[in-house]
């Protein structure tokens, strides 16, 4: 993970973001005990490879006017049409710092799931966790591979590295398999399964 280098902005008007953007720019704001409210731009280049290493909620070391700073991406605007990065805002961290984070899904295994003649309702595309700033997870994975018709995935099937807590509630449905053709699924059989999860 490299350093991203931010540049003060100075014009904090609509148009002037826009001209920005077009520019390669893409506007942002870093809170912050030591800075405040920082308004920022940095390379769209640049800040897309960051977020390709550590994802959307991860963190990210930064040079602000000389200092390296350790922040955590609280929020990625993208354009509704093109999905380009339209805005960001970071949250300046504490080296061991304890933070809260979204930690995004990724499932494994999806067409073996439809084979079977079944269809994924996806409730939940990430989980909330509270940890250690350096053992952030970049992403959590599940595997559906066995799944069938009627299983469900919640919270509470979902297993943890011990440095890691779930802020979510146990019974949130994160998954379940439903019927081709929208066909009642009976409850009570429904079935949960040990997921093989790994976090990165």
């Amino acid at each position: 993970m490299e350093t991203l280098v931010l540049s003060k902005r100075q014009n904090k008007t609509s148009n002037s973001a826009k001209k920005k953007r077009r520019m390669g720019l893409v506007p942002g704001v870093l809170y912050g005990k030591s800075l405040g409210n920082y308004m920022f731009e940095v390379g769209e280049l640049e800040l897309k490879r960051e977020i390709n290493g550590v994802g959307e909620h991860g963190i990210i070391d930064l040079d602000v006017e000389g200092s390296i700073v350790k922040a955590l991406i609280k929020e990625v605007q993208r354009d509704a049409v093109n999905h380009e990065i339209i805005h960001v805002d970071l949250q300046e961290i504490k080296r061991n710092s304890i933070v809260q984070s979204d930690v995004p899904i990724v499932f494994h295994n999806e067409k073996i799931v439809s084979k079977t003649g079944g269809i994924l309702q996806k409730e939940k595309n990430s989980i909330k966790v509270q940890c250690n700033a350096e053992e952030l997870p970049k992403s959590i994975h599940i595997d559906l591979k066995g799944l069938k018709v009627g299983s469900v995935i919640r919270m509470g099937d979902v297993e943890m590295a011990k440095e890691i807590s779930m802020i979510e509630d146990p019974d949130t449905v994160i998954l379940s398999v439903t019927y081709a053709k929208n066909e009642e699924v009976n409850v009570e059989n429904e079935e949960n399964y040990e997921l093989e999860v790994k976090e990165e």
